[in-house]
């Protein structure tokens, strides 16, 4: 699957994964090395993250339930998190300096692919 700012009309994730599950939100991207320019993990629902154990810095977009953003978070640094978003829906994970690159700002519109 894929992410696109409908706004800015760049793409946030080509390789899009899905974390749904119970299992797989709460496992994330643990175990993971690096996150690839390009690749990004949906997670929802989802109102907030942490990057506990995690060896990278990411971006985080957080969702409304019209899959608007409603926060952004540049270069979350691992062993920290964000605050708890209440309008917040579900959240993409992506490689740090994605949010910049994309030209991504609160109020523009993704869509999946």
């Amino acid at each position: 699957m894929k992410a696109l700012n409908l706004n800015s009309g760049r793409e946030l994730a080509g390789r899009l994964s899905v974390a749904a599950t119970l299992f797989s939100r709460a496992k994330g991207l643990l175990g993971r090395q690096a996150l690839a320019q390009g690749e990004g993990l949906l997670i929802r629902p989802c109102k907030g993250v942490h990057t506990f154990l995690m060896k990278f810095p990411i971006d985080v977009v957080f969702l409304d339930k019209n899959d608007r953003i409603v926060e952004t978070v540049e270069n979350l640094q691992p062993y920290r998190m964000t605050r708890v978003l209440l309008g917040s829906t579900s959240a993409i994970e992506l490689p740090a300096g994605t949010v910049s690159a994309s030209a991504t700002v609160v109020g523009n519109q993704v869509v999946f692919d």
